[in-house]
């Protein structure tokens, strides 16, 4: 079963980290998603230079208004940050330390969180903290690998595993309350900013060509050029007796000599100021699926087919508006965030040890 709430899936990710019965059976869906305090890490390569994982001692790192996050609580958030950690068997040393700082801010924060969630009094419903725990129980294959779980990161004790998943449902809850609900973006919002930013959604004119170059040496002398010119001539006339994008992408592999003979002669698209002036004059005249009669571009010759050509323009609000929606209630979430943290730490006394 599927645990949505992101402060479980650490609970479980540890497990994956320090528990080997486990791990050999965990589930990817218990795999949370990549720590938004930090950049993404990309998968190392096998070579990577790699730190040792997995060892814990239950030694504090950081004390928060009195109350001690062991490495083990660290090792959790690291697991989330780089969730390819025990597949590599460490972290990546020059990440490492990123790794690790991201770590510490984010589990200082939720304990900031839930003590501030203590002291509001808010509440879990039993109902819901009694589905919480069956939901992260059915993680688990059999009563002996969800034993062995206990015993490696609860103490053995149901109680204390009933008492983080509590803890995870209060920071669930004020996050909402404080972060998430109030991160929501209106419909008026939307368009006031697409109304006021219109540079954002406005879009270059840009051509969508193939080609085919014919390259003389610099050095030759003038038989030479006249003989690569005869051959561009003929490149141009093979070129202009294709009728489709594959006939001519064919051609360009065969004879072609610039680099984007490798793809078929494709430019993909391409903006109008960064295509050469001879280029844009004559695409402009043409139609999509013509080909251009042999330019001579500096000391090389190109004809080029003409597959697109998007004239400059401006997205329609309706067109960006889903997108849009995205992107400023992720704004407003993050600058949320970081004012509630700003706001939790001022009279707070962290220590990290």
């Amino acid at each position: 079963m599927k645990i949505r709430n992101h402060r479980l899936q650490i609970l479980a990710l540890a497990a994956l980290a320090i528990s080997p019965a486990v791990a050999q059976v965990a589930s990817h869906e218990t795999t949370a998603p990549v720590n938004p305090m930090l950049a993404s890490s990309s998968v190392p390569s096998a070579t990577s230079a790699m730190t040792p994982a997995f060892q814990v001692t239950g030694k504090p790192v950081v004390r928060v208004n009195g109350t001690e996050l062991t490495d083990r609580d660290l090792l959790r958030e690291m697991m989330t940050i780089f969730p390819y950690a025990r597949q590599h068997n460490g972290f990546p040393k020059a990440e490492e330390p990123k790794i690790r700082m991201g770590a510490l801010k984010m589990i200082e924060f939720e304990e900031l969180v839930y003590q501030e969630a203590e002291r509001r009094k808010m509440i879990v419903p039993a109902t819901k903290l009694r589905q919480a725990e069956a939901d992260f129980r059915a993680q688990f294959p059999s009563q002996e690998v969800f034993d062995q779980y206990l015993k490696a990161e609860m103490k053995g004790s149901k109680q204390v595993l009933r008492q983080q998943i509590r803890r995870s449902l209060l920071i669930e809850a004020l996050l909402k309350a404080d972060v998430e609900d109030r991160s929501k973006v209106s419909l008026v919002e939307e368009r006031a900013y697409y109304d006021k930013n219109p540079d954002a959604f406005r879009y270059q004119e840009t051509f969508g060509i193939q080609s085919i170059s014919v390259m003389p040496s610099e050095k030759a002398g003038e038989s030479a050029k006249k003989e690569e010119r005869k051959k561009a001539d003929d490149a141009c006339r093979q070129a202009k007796a294709t009728k489709t994008y594959e006939e001519f992408g064919l051609l360009a592999e065969k004879i072609s000599e610039d680099d984007f003979r490798v793809n078929m002669g494709d430019h993909k698209q391409v903006d109008r100021d960064k295509l050469p002036p001879e280029i844009v004059k004559v695409a402009s005249a043409m139609q999509p699926g013509q080909v251009s009669d042999m330019l001579q571009l500096g000391n090389f010759y190109t004809c080029f087919r003409l597959n697109a050509h998007t004239p400059a323009g401006k997205f329609t609000f309706d067109q960006v508006k889903d997108a849009l929606r995205q992107e400023l209630q992720k704004e407003k979430y993050e600058r949320l965030r970081a004012g509630l943290d700003k706001k939790l730490r001022q009279n707070a006394k962290v220590q990290e040890l």
